[in-house]
């Protein structure tokens, strides 16, 4: 029996109703939202955050690797987008790319640092150099605005050749391009997932050992999957920025990851689509106990005891389960 052969999982198939739903929920979001009490820019919140816990579980619920420091990422390629935008060229496309390849090339760069430590060691490696990271933002007033944050930069239109999508003044054409963002990060990710590669990662995850005396390079797969995690958090946090105009050190911080921990694990962190419903209960909960009072953080957390104390799997998990009774 070969890794590549292992069964695909129940949980993380993709059934065509419940993807059909998803899609057409996140294609008309920008009409019904407002119609329950929402807005636009709460349901882009949701995409980007989403897009981040789903790179998260990329490598928490598929491979088996906690780090509590992918933040970092997600602030390297919120910062790298700002920085293009403000000093290089004013181009929407361009920045994120270059944010995205921020977020990779350091996630490459340290990942091979850290790709043989394992566990707690991980986790606390994965702190350790995401508050590097934070320090640095949060220091380097000259240029990257320092506790201020990054300003002076704004997003600019997306010139397509024969069309201008005003992303600037447009709310639901920003929503969309998000959205369009989103998609394709998310199908690379399933492509990746149902291919070989992924299917060994699924085998590292439930039995390193056994996956290593069957000849898997343990450490050359963690690594490429640790890189692909940060490449996709660097692309949500360059979106974020566009999102906002503004980059935040405070996005950095490990308090950020383990926000995305909260969402993976809430959603459900062995099922595909289960971060993006732990970032839409997290980030709608946020935006609004955050309008009441200033303790939001501790009903969130009530609400994760209750997740991890009566649904181990998630929400989602929970209602594919009740489906099968």
């Amino acid at each position: 029996m070969s890794a590549v052969s292992l069964p695909w999982p129940k949980q993380l198939s993709h059934r065509p109703l419940w993807v059909a739903v998803i899609w057409l929920a996140l294609l008309a979001a920008p009409y019904w939202m407002p119609l329950a009490g929402g807005y636009t820019a709460l349901g882009t919140r949701v995409l980007v955050f989403g897009l981040a816990a789903m790179s998260l579980n990329f490598l928490l619920g598929f491979t088996g690797v906690l780090s509590f420091g992918h933040a970092a990422y997600f602030g390297l390629g919120a910062y790298g987008t700002g920085l293009v935008l403000k000093f290089l060229a004013p181009s929407t496309p361009l920045a994120l790319v270059l944010g995205m390849l921020l977020g990779g090339v350091a996630g490459a760069l340290l990942g091979a640092l850290i790709v043989r430590r394992r566990g707690v060691y991980f986790a606390m490696v994965t702190i350790a150099f995401g508050q590097v990271f934070y320090y640095i933002a949060f220091r380097w007033h000259s240029v990257t605005g320092g506790d201020d944050g990054l300003r002076g930069f704004h997003r600019q239109p997306v010139d397509l050749g024969f069309a201008t999508i005003d992303i600037v003044n447009n709310t639901i054409a920003f929503y969309y391009f998000v959205l369009g963002c989103f998609a394709v990060a998310v199908g690379v990710m399933a492509f990746l997932l149902r291919s070989p590669f992924g299917r060994t990662l699924l085998a590292i995850r439930e039995n390193e050992r056994r996956a290593r005396y069957l000849g898997i390079p343990i450490e050359q797969h963690i690594w490429l999957a640790f890189v692909v995690s940060c490449l996709f958090m660097a692309l949500a946090g360059g979106l974020d920025a566009l999102l906002n105009n503004f980059a935040d050190p405070h996005e950095i911080h490990y308090s950020r990851s383990g926000d995305l921990v909260i969402m993976a694990v809430m959603g459900g962190m062995r099922s595909f689509w289960g971060p993006l419903l732990g970032a839409a209960i997290f980030v709608v909960l946020e935006d609004y106990v955050s309008s009441l009072t200033q303790n939001w953080m501790s009903f969130i957390g009530l609400l994760f005891v209750v997740v991890v104390l009566l649904f181990p799997r998630g929400f989602l998990g929970f209602l594919q389960q009740e489906r099968k009774v």
